[in-house]
């Protein structure tokens, strides 16, 4: 079922199977996965939350550059960006993360097999962001470090990596408008965690 905006209404409530799954899962102390474009504020928003919630903090992007020994933009320039895109599945393949919250790259999402090992031990979870408002907040499109071809535009990037994050998304928070703070409260409801109380501080790993 869709909301009038296009969206499935199911995916932001959670009151499908799939949504019901991936809360009853979070809820088991499984792991909490972001996905989204580049600006959606997967790693500053995941830290908020492992800390909300007590949890370690997995950034996969970290990962690879520590793992490669430079940056992501580096390794574009070096090797090309489906080569980025192998290393990241090789990253994401090795994680033996649990109860934490991972950020992954904006292109996780091209491998099937990256995101099949997320998702069996993890909520997946769509911070979904219009393309204004991603324009708004990246300036850096040439030294980001973004998985795509030299000729295709952001714009480009956008419309094909949409379908692929609602295809693996179990639950969808929209972030259009919204400060960090409201992003995270968002989260933390769509989650049914509102009232959770945090246990500490979190770790991050990188």
């Amino acid at each position: 079922m869709n909301r009038a905006d296009g969206y499935p209404q199911a995916a932001v409530q959670g009151d499908d199977p799939r949504g019901r799954e991936c809360r009853a899962m979070h809820n088991d102390g499984k792991n909490i996965v972001l996905i989204g474009m580049p600006g959606a504020g997967k790693s500053t928003v995941g830290v908020l939350l492992a800390k909300r919630l007590s949890r370690d903090f997995v950034d996969t992007d970290l990962l690879i550059q520590k793992g490669r020994g430079m940056p992501l933009q580096e390794i574009v320039d070096t090797f090309g960006y489906l080569k980025l895109r192998e290393f990241e599945e090789e990253t994401i393949l090795s994680l033996r993360a649990a109860d934490a919250v991972i950020a992954t790259g904006g292109s996780a999402v091209y491998s099937e097999r990256a995101m099949h090992h997320l998702r069996g031990n993890g909520c997946i979870v769509f911070l979904q962001v219009e393309m204004d408002t991603l324009l708004e907040r990246i300036d850096n499109f040439e030294s980001r470090g973004l998985a795509k071809a030299a000729d295709q535009s952001f714009e480009e990037l956008f419309l094909e990596r949409k379908r692929f994050y609602e295809k693996y998304a179990e639950l969808v928070v929209r972030c259009d408008g919204l400060r960090q703070e409201e992003v995270l409260r968002e989260l933390l409801l769509v989650l049914g965690t509102a009232g959770e109380p945090a246990r500490g501080r979190s770790r991050t790993i990188s």
